[in-house]
């Protein structure tokens, strides 16, 4: 009927604690911290060391467990991991939105450059934002319209402090082109 709502399980997922969603991919962890992906992959989103598209999903290369809270962008994807609060990120990369100090896409899973203590982490559609749970915010990626709050609208390819907070953010949210 016109306006309903069907729940479509997903092949082969149980017990999963979260999930997110890009632009025609998707990613769960599961409550053993593991992470499958499945959906859109030209630009390695899905994190298994391919580019080849998923119709069911599939692990993310060296995620297998202790992943916390998983963030999609556009076409790229971010984790905070349990063990230290260190952030990994993989797929696109034009505008250096993973990190790791290129702009050089990654069909795995990469470190973001520096980070450790994350508890927050927000993706918009080509840049990324962590804090601690202290309040210290970070940004890096596209900042053609200043998104990434350091003041400037130049692309950073790895973490940068937001300016002007003062260690009192317990939420962030980035939209495609601004955080809040």
């Amino acid at each position: 009927t016109v306006g309903s709502t069907y729940a479509i399980p997903v092949p082969g997922l149980t017990n999963v604690a979260s999930v997110a969603a890009g632009a025609g991919f998707s990613l769960a962890a599961k409550t053993d911290g593991a992470l499958w992906a499945w959906g859109f992959n030209d630009d390695g989103q899905l994190g298994d060391g391919t580019n080849v598209p998923r119709m069911t999903p599939v692990p993310v290369q060296g995620l297998s467990e202790g992943v916390g809270a998983i963030r999609a962008g556009e076409f790229h994807t971010c984790a905070i991991m349990l063990s230290d609060g260190s952030v990994k990120c993989w797929g696109f990369n034009n505008h250096g939105q993973l990190g790791d100090g290129t702009a050089l896409s990654r069909a795995t899973p990469v470190d973001v450059a520096g980070l450790t203590g994350i508890a927050v982490l927000s993706t918009g559609r080509f840049h990324t934002c962590a804090a601690t749970d202290l309040g210290a915010a970070t940004c890096w990626g596209h900042n053609e319209f200043g998104q990434l709050g350091d003041g400037t609208m130049i692309d950073r390819n790895v973490p940068t402090p937001v300016s002007g907070l003062n260690g009192a953010e317990i939420a962030l949210s980035a939209p495609e082109h601004h955080n809040c």
